[in-house]
């Protein structure tokens, strides 16, 4: 940001996140500029007719989704309300870290209820709606109401006094306006980059995919004569592979059917599935258990190292390799792939990776939108075996696909995280008077319809 110069004169704010802040911004907490959570008695319009309504995951950074209506009468007992112009934020952990704010506009007849996890802030006349909306996204604030949440897990939220107290500065609201104008340019511009980037990482996974499912079902060379499969969604395969179901090539074995027993001090981690993620063994809010436990949970045997993890549910197909640092047993709804021969583990691993499996669930669930598997189901997964030679080059090339792949994808995640950080830091700097910005002017090749919106 060094082409953007600090403003001439500055003055001590008085408060330790916020530092100085230039000579004529006018130091106050939110409270002063907005009321929080508008009460509903000061709805006066006719409660027969029709608001917009919002659950929490239609609010998002900088966006509202506004598909669904209900009449006021029926939303006006149990949900948080709010009107065109006022700031929307999510107060409750991780929709407020993840920024969930906007700006309600264009609600039906001006009216909208919606999620009581949001917070409404209504500007008073010292403020616009514009600069509060990306005041309320500044790390400091940002940072104060996380380290300030109460409650239990999930279900942490930011207190209303957190929020009514925060001490911000602020200019007069020309100035206020200039800074929202130049906010909405800049972001838009960072926020369409960030979409490029998460487009292709998003192709670059489905490429990954496809190519890893063409080599574990085909094979690698195309002269070879071709059989159907007898599976719908495999179809052809090479002749001389052979068509399995995965309880023919391994041993498959299925978590306790029992609550577990999680201990503070443990030293055996309890595997469930949400420790499975992007084909790793994640310790993220891992539990553990005590030795007497482990004992009972591994009845029907410890998961061995270099074996396959399995997911039923929650969601359905997420795999890893078990590892062997890490003293576990499986949790509810996990399985275990043991392969008769270690030799193909990597090629099941590589199988269950690709889009086969997903193919597989589908065909399964019958139209169902709850994806998870029953234990049959997961023994009845088909599978094609090619012969061990041919096995070796298929795994030995899917291993430097992968590699290539993974590559490509971190390198889009490094630039979308730069991005977002760049975002943030624009809007810290900006909203709390690090730059000058009163002589901002939108480039000269800025879209026309994007200028209009800007100064609207």
């Amino acid at each position: 940001m060094s082409q953007f110069k600090p403003y001439p004169a500055y003055k001590d704010s008085g408060v330790e996140w916020l530092g100085e802040v230039p000579e004529h911004w006018v130091l106050a907490p939110i409270k002063h500029l907005a009321l929080l959570n508008p009460r509903k008695s000061e709805f006066y319009g006719d409660p027969e007719q029709l608001c917009s309504f919002v659950p929490m995951e239609k609010l998002k950074t900088g966006c509202v989704l506004l598909d669904e209506e209900r009449p006021i009468n029926v939303v006006i007992g149990g949900y948080t309300y709010f009107e065109d112009g006022d700031v929307l934020q999510a107060k409750v952990t991780p929709c407020f870290e993840n920024k969930n704010v906007a700006i309600a506009k264009g609600l039906t007849n001006g009216i909208g209820f919606g999620s009581t996890e949001i917070s409404v802030l209504r500007p008073y006349d010292s403020i616009i709606s514009g600069f509060l909306y990306y005041r309320v996204q500044e790390d400091s604030y940002m940072s104060v109401c996380t380290s300030s949440m109460i409650g239990a897990g999930g279900l942490k939220r930011v207190p209303a006094d957190v929020i009514n107290n925060f001490k911000v500065a602020a200019p007069a609201l020309p100035e206020q306006t200039q800074i929202a104008r130049f906010l909405d340019h800049e972001t838009a511009r960072i926020d369409a980059l960030i979409e490029e980037q998460q487009r292709l990482i998003e192709l670059l996974k489905e490429k990954r995919q496809a190519v890893i499912s063409h080599a574990v079902t085909k094979g690698l060379d195309p002269s070879v004569p071709m059989k159907d499969s007898g599976v719908e969604w495999l179809g052809e395969v090479p002749a001389h592979w052979d068509v399995v179901r995965l309880k023919n090539i391994s041993r498959i074995v299925d978590c306790k059917n029992r609550t577990p027993e999680y201990v503070d001090d443990g030293d055996y981690l309890v595997v469930r599935t949400s420790n499975i993620k992007k084909q790793q063994l994640s310790l993220e809010s891992a539990l553990y258990t005590d030795r007497n436990n482990f004992e009972i949970w591994t009845e029907r045997g410890v998961p061995p190292p270099g074996s396959i993890f399995f997911t039923r549910e929650a969601p359905s197909g997420e795999v890893c390799i078990v590892p062997d640092d890490v003293p576990l047993c499986m949790g509810q709804r996990m399985m275990n792939i043991i392969p008769s021969d270690s030799s193909m583990t990597p090629f099941i691993f590589d199988f269950l990776t690709s889009d086969c499996l997903t193919k597989y669930i589908e065909s399964e669930a019958s139209g169902s939108t709850v994806v998870h598997l029953r234990v049959e189901q997961v023994y009845n997964i088909p599978l094609v075996v090619p012969p061990e030679s041919e096995r070796d080059s298929i795994d030995k090339l899917v291993g430097e696909l992968k590699r290539q792949y993974e590559t490509l994808i971190k390198q889009s995640e490094v630039s979308t995280a730069l991005l977002y950080e760049r975002r943030s830091a624009l809007i810290s700097a900006a909203v709390t008077g690090k730059i000058d910005l009163r002589g901002w002017q939108p480039p000269a090749n800025t879209p026309a319809p994007l200028r209009e919106q800007e100064t609207a």
